[in-house]
């Protein structure tokens, strides 16, 4: 155990939140682990109760409303867990003492830069979904032991995501026609898991102050790029994956068409940021592959 510390997880069932257990449990840290059944984040009084209850020293929230064209006609629902569910979080944690690590998106950005958002980049979110993730921003950045991570294009084992789904389609498609004008940074959820953990530490020493960091893999590609270097790992021909454009898979939400997201802070605050997306995609792999085939032919 180290130094009788508590951590206290939500959105413990997720994908991300299932990597961040399983890193804390590695590292020998005690946690409590809740999912969205055991917590309610828009229900403040449940909040509340609970950091009261378990009195943890860093709180993870992995709990989100992910459903990005979804919060296009039902942003009320998406705020109240995105905007009001942190907000809660912030204030428990301020009354408790906790430090609170929130996990956000490139999505609050506009994307339409040229070069890697800084993490104090003016933010313009063009979507239901990015302005639901800024409120939650904005409510735990008041705090003074409010830390805001953000992330994108993840992928792991725990839960559906693009790696998965182009692995399914790789067996049923002759050819794949994927977009090529959306550049970013795929990254490994059991990365930013341990990240985190860093990140918690950092905050519990002094040695990485409060605000607003990135966690994303160094590097950037398309998506064309990403499935194709998937293609490869299955053994698979990449000239099979196509490219295209944005206005081939027209949806609800606009997709940022840049959301590279710079490290600066990361190395600032003396830690070392997150690897090439390829190298923790090379491995990521083998595990994410024996499950999508342990999945399809139980």
């Amino acid at each position: 155990m180290t130094d009788n510390r508590t951590w206290l997880v939500t959105g413990a069932g997720g994908m991300l939140g299932q990597d961040v257990l399983a890193r804390l449990s590695q590292s020998g840290e005690r946690y409590v682990a809740l999912d969205r059944k055991a917590l309610d984040l828009t229900d403040a009084d449940a909040v509340s109760a609970a950091l009261e209850e378990h009195r943890p020293d860093v709180v993870v929230n992995c709990a989100a409303w992910t459903a990005v064209d979804d919060a296009e006609t039902r942003e009320d629902e998406a705020l109240a867990i995105n905007g009001d569910g942190p907000r809660h979080l912030a204030e428990a944690c301020a009354r408790t003492g906790a430090v609170l690590l929130h996990v956000s998106t490139d999505y609050v950005f506009a994307g339409d830069a040229t070069a890697p958002y800084a993490e104090d980049a003016p933010t313009a979110p063009r979507s239901a979904y990015g302005r639901t993730k800024l409120a939650g921003e904005k409510a735990v950045l008041a705090t003074e032991r409010g830390y805001v991570v953000r992330t994108a294009w993840l992928y792991g084992t725990g839960g559906p995501n693009f790696v998965r789904t182009m692995i399914k389609l790789e067996g049923v498609k002759d050819t794949l026609d994927v977009v090529d004008d959306q550049r970013g940074q795929p990254t490994w959820s059991a990365d930013l898991a341990g990240l985190l953990v860093e990140l918690g530490r950092g905050a519990l020493a002094g040695t990485a102050p409060a605000g607003v960091y990135h966690g994303t893999s160094s590097g950037e590609t398309t998506w064309h790029g990403f499935t194709q270097e998937i293609f490869r790992l299955l053994g698979a021909d990449p000239d099979r994956v196509r490219p295209t454009t944005s206005d081939a898979f027209v949806r609800p939400a606009p997709r940022p068409a840049y959301s590279v997201l710079g490290h600066g802070r990361f190395a600032e605050a003396g830690i070392e940021p997150l690897r090439d997306w390829r190298t923790a995609l090379t491995e990521a792999f083998p595990e994410i592959h024996r499950v999508h085939l342990k999945e399809n032919t139980a």
